[in-house]
């Protein structure tokens, strides 16, 4: 596989296709990032206060800015997720290799964010599917590690499934602050 930073690779099924996030998506993720009962489901551990709740065009252009500039940066990857039946953006995926001091050093990290309709466990797995095996290749990590909050019954499930295993080990942030509620899916 190409270096991830100068090639973003795209994934598909019959449902779904995951590609590069593009300003053009900002219609469609304004409906995903605006959408209040969504937003517990976003992992926005260690971003710098970031709850990634973009109510207004201007909130979700500028978000989509700051994607494409840490993908130029190589600090991470954000693809879009395409509804094959509807044509739109329906989340996104974002992604990297997470170099740290505590028991996820190495890892890729899954961040996964659906609009609340599509939080359901079918689902969720199938998108997961798609690219969670590819992690592993694309940033030369050991593991992979997603955020599930115990109250994400539905992503506990797709996790479990897909054989993501519950951990009791914290992220700690880069000032120390740690965070819990993580899950890792090892390579075999």
């Amino acid at each position: 596989m190409k270096n991830i930073y100068e090639e973003c690779p795209t994934f598909e099924n019959a449902h779904w296709l995951l590609r590069f996030v593009e300003k053009s998506d900002s219609e469609d993720l304004l409906k995903v990032y605006g959408d209040k009962n969504a937003l517990p489901f976003f992992n926005s551990d260690n971003c710098d206060g970031d709850n990634f709740y973009y109510h207004t065009k201007e909130l979700i252009d500028k978000a989509i800015d700051f994607w494409l500039y840490s993908y130029r940066e190589k600090w991470f990857v954000r693809w879009a997720i395409i509804d094959k039946a509807t044509g739109k953006a329906i989340g996104t995926i974002e992604s990297f290799k997470r170099l740290s001091e505590d028991d996820f050093n190495e890892s890729g990290v899954l961040r996964l964010d659906v609009g609340s309709s599509y939080e359901r466990a079918g689902v969720l797995e199938e998108i997961m599917s798609l690219i969670v095996s590819h992690i592993f290749e694309m940033f030369d990590c050991r593991q992979v590690v997603t955020k599930i909050p115990v109250y994400a019954v539905e992503r506990a499930e797709a996790a479990k499934a897909f054989g993501f295993e519950k951990t009791n080990s914290l992220l700690v942030a880069k000032d120390g602050v740690a965070f819990n509620g993580y899950w890792i899916f090892k390579k075999k």
